[in-house]
């Protein structure tokens, strides 16, 4: 199979769907590995390193997208990429459909087949391929909320760990999931006071033995997130539902309630955002101001520390990536229950029941079960 690796295109988003020693795995299962000309170089994975590795190194995007039978790339395919799509052509990327319609249309229109790292499951119901992206994250949140807390960029000018005689900053943690838990790491290491907030029980008693007990545990609720969120410095949306919409769970008044200068930022911008006041930023112009509150809200967040970033994806795709190109896409998804989750969009079907129902409103799609649409006559030699 001939894998291709585009260089990324989004606003300042470094990271690269393969290294060098993810090239070479495929090389050495006997598959062909084209990569754009500086895919990697922004992070120190130079043209030679992939060359090194068994690559061709190809000067424009247009001759990958239209040779290759399988794109790894890192972020959603921004538009001119989706139109370079075609059918029969595999996608292995970030997709976050549920809240970019627009997206979804092109990839529909395009036929391809479209496998999105952050539905892949596994035998313990998580999901491998967004988690290190989520660690990244959440670890990425606390440094911006303690950045951003600083007078000079608009912030309250609270240091997160206090000093002595000072009491330290409060952080709120909206999920207790991978994002939260990263974010209470870094939090509570720079001893800030901090709180998690959760609907499972279950999930706050394992939180509580983690940090054994110097993390604040709190069922979520309405009259708990208004509560917290009204004395908050800095306040995490660390919320997921699995391909569909962020749950909106800050809404414009707890925004209103919150201390002048606080900072919130929004990790579930990819999914729509977990706050009334969210709208995606970018790392040249990452924050905006609602009634007083800074507003962080990147939509690529880990594209920040792209080198670390590109690391611990390729770690966590690379098998599942391997699969798809030893065995082929339908041999693969039949044989692996766990990455059929991972398929969206699939020669003109949405796949993955709740981006079809996020976006059933506001598009015209037909859904069709994953395993369904594999067996359809069309697509008896994918």
């Amino acid at each position: 199979m001939l894998i291709g690796v585009p260089k990324e295109i989004k606003n300042h988003e470094y990271r690269v769907g393969l290294t060098p020693a993810s090239v070479k795995e495929f090389i050495n299962h006997g598959h062909q590995v084209w990569v754009q000309q500086n895919a990697g170089s922004a992070i120190g994975f130079s043209d030679q390193d992939y060359i090194n590795a068994g690559a061709t190194v190809k000067n424009e995007a247009e001759i990958i997208f239209s040779n290759s039978d399988m794109i790894i790339k890192v972020k959603e395919p921004q538009a001119n990429e989706c139109k370079m799509l075609h059918q029969d052509q595999i996608l292995f990327t970030y997709l976050h459909l549920a809240a970019d319609s627009t997206q979804t249309e092109l990839l529909i229109a395009s036929g391809a087949s479209c496998i999105a790292y952050e539905t892949v499951t596994d035998n313990k119901n998580t999901l491998p391929l967004l988690a290190p992206m989520s660690e990244v994250a959440g670890r990425m949140a606390v440094q911006a909320g303690a950045h951003f807390l600083e007078k000079t960029y608009g912030g309250s000018g609270t240091l997160l760990g206090g000093v002595p005689g000072v009491a330290p900053g409060k952080v709120m943690i909206i999920g207790g999931g991978v994002v939260g838990i990263n974010s209470a790491k870094m939090a509570l290491g720079l001893g800030a006071d901090v709180t998690i907030l959760d609907k499972s029980l279950a999930r706050l008693r394992e939180i509580n033995d983690i940090f054994l007990g110097q993390v604040k545990t709190v069922y979520s609720t309405i009259e708990s997130i208004e509560q917290y969120s009204a004395i908050a410095d800095l306040i995490i949306g660390a919320v997921l539902i699995p391909g569909a919409s962020a749950p909106k769970l800050l809404t414009r008044e707890n925004i209103k309630s919150m201390k002048e200068g606080s900072v919130v930022v929004d990790v579930a911008i990819d999914q729509g955002g977990c706050f009334d006041t969210s709208k995606a930023t970018t790392h040249q112009d990452p924050t905006y101001i609602v009634d007083g509150v800074v507003h962080y809200c990147v939509a690529n967040m880990p594209g920040g520390v792209a080198r670390t970033s590109t690391i611990a994806l390729n770690n966590a795709t690379l098998l599942n990536g391997l699969t798809l190109a030893n065995k082929g896409l339908k041999q693969a998804l039949l044989d692996d229950p766990h990455l059929m989750n991972g398929l969206n969009v699939h020669k003109g079907k949405v796949t993955y029941k709740a981006v079809a129902e996020a976006l059933s409103n506001k598009i015209s799609l037909e859904f069709v079960q994953a395993k369904q649409a594999l067996d359809l006559k069309q697509s008896k030699n994918c």
